[in-house]
């Protein structure tokens, strides 16, 4: 478990601290927005409005909404430093909010699972997924929870293109109902640990 110094500025004094950081992997900009690659952000967006957290606040080079979950105070973080480079603003917000890695999940798309699969691990590698890689390497640790969700399989040759398009009109009921699951998963991780997410969801 690493532990990292902490930022000059903290959080306010009139609420506990926050004892999860729960980040969603995408890329700013319309050009990316519902992409299959922004899967991670659009259940972060979900998962704030199921707890009536607003994501706005710049921070941490991203957007940061902060408030409770099941008695624990929980930070949602959307990096904005582009998913190559998504370490850095969680390695800033780890810091600023005084959180260790066995504090934080990942929430990110999968080109390897089928559309609307949920994935859940404690550790391993990234799996080719650059964002997910990023924030490994910042870390210096692959001990890392993650949750991903399947986007469907890219055609032979065509990964970038694949994972910067939309999603099918077709393809949306089954996105909209992998992100209550992937929100509900999250809830369950935050209030009865990893593991117990990991065996409910995993199935």
């Amino acid at each position: 478990m690493r532990i990292f110094p902490h930022f000059r500025r903290r959080p306010p004094s009139n609420c506990p601290p926050p004892s999860r950081l729960i980040v969603g992997l995408g890329n700013p900009g319309p050009e990316y927005a519902d992409t299959r690659h922004n899967i991670g952000w659009r259940v972060i967006e979900h998962l704030g409005r199921r707890l009536q957290i607003t994501i706005n606040r710049p921070e941490c080079r991203g957007l940061v909404g902060i408030g409770p979950c099941k008695g624990e105070m929980v930070v949602l973080l959307k990096p904005l430093t582009y998913m190559n480079r998504s370490g850095i603003s969680v390695m800033e917000a780890l810091r600023r909010y005084q959180l260790t890695s066995a504090q934080l999940i990942v929430v990110c798309d999968d080109i390897y699972l089928p559309l609307g699969k949920l994935r859940l691990r404690f550790k391993g590698s990234a799996a080719g997924h650059n964002g997910l890689g990023s924030v490994l390497e910042s870390l210096g640790t692959d001990e890392v929870a993650r949750l991903r969700i399947g986007v469907g399989e890219a055609p032979p040759g065509q990964t970038r293109d694949y994972v910067l398009s939309r999603f099918e009109p077709k393809e949306e009921s089954t996105v909209n109902e992998a992100m209550d699951r992937a929100s509900e998963a999250l809830v369950v991780a935050i209030q009865n640990g990893f593991e117990a997410a990991m065996q409910r969801f995993n199935r």
